[in-house]
């Protein structure tokens, strides 16, 4: 079954991290995957939340938001409507736990570092954008504190569904708006899983279909450790 995009089911969208994209913040990155394209900033407060006072560990905590143009019709600012929406806050969260699996809490000390993820152009697929960026940003921000060995595991993201019963990875906008089944799967460079969240938009999916999933997803991911690695130049 050959995808719009001439891709291969198992196959990637083009992946490119620029680091050091935001002057001024302690990492940042603009990561691109296809057409989809997100701006990650990582900044540093000393300073950690009420429930984290005296407790000698750190914080890390995300934000994520899409501007207003990043999709073909105008996204009100969540800011003017005076609240945040469930689906910001839920991939706000998923993306925060994710980091947060992936570090030595107590090794950074008491300080927070927030993650801010803002989406300028959307086709699919911008929270594990989110998440693979995010990641790199965050690393830097460490590096900046001489903390990177506090790094206990590299991490990044990639989705995967079912279109017309076959298994495809990194899903762009028309093909996750048509699939039968649409998940996002986190995991570190073990090959373990920090989250996995999935959906049957029409029907139900088998234990084989979750199987095969699961490791079109695995294989995706490593790919996206590896630019990680190479862009971090980390042995």
């Amino acid at each position: 079954m050959a995808r719009h995009d001439g891709r291969k089911r198992n196959e990637l969208r083009p992946v490119k991290i620029n680091r050091h994209y935001i002057k001024g913040a302690e990492g940042s990155v603009l990561i691109e995957t296809g057409r989809t394209r997100v701006i990650c900033t990582a900044t540093v407060d000393e300073s950690v939340p009420p429930f984290l006072r005296g407790a000698g560990k750190g914080w890390i905590t995300a934000e994520y938001g899409m501007l207003p143009r990043s999709s073909p019709r105008r996204i009100p600012r969540e800011s003017i409507r005076g609240r945040v929406k469930g689906r910001t806050h839920e991939i706000q969260r998923l993306i925060g736990r994710s980091l947060r699996a992936a570090v030595d809490l107590e090794g950074i000390g008491e300080r927070t570092i927030v993650i801010d993820c803002d989406v300028i152009e959307a086709d699919g697929g911008t929270r594990t954008a989110a998440i693979t960026g995010g990641f790199v940003a965050l690393v830097d921000a460490l590096k900046g504190l001489g903390l990177e060995k506090s790094v206990r595991s590299f991490l990044a993201a990639a989705s995967v569904g079912v279109i017309g019963g076959k298994i495809m990875i990194d899903l762009d906008y028309s093909e996750d708006s048509t699939a039968e089944v649409d998940m996002n799967v986190v995991m570190n460079d073990r090959g373990e899983y920090v989250e996995v969240q999935g959906t049957a938009e029409n029907g139900f999916f088998s234990d084989e279909d979750l199987a095969r999933m699961l490791k079109s997803a695995g294989l995706g991911i490593k790919r996206l450790i590896r630019e990680q690695k190479k862009v971090l130049r980390w042995a």
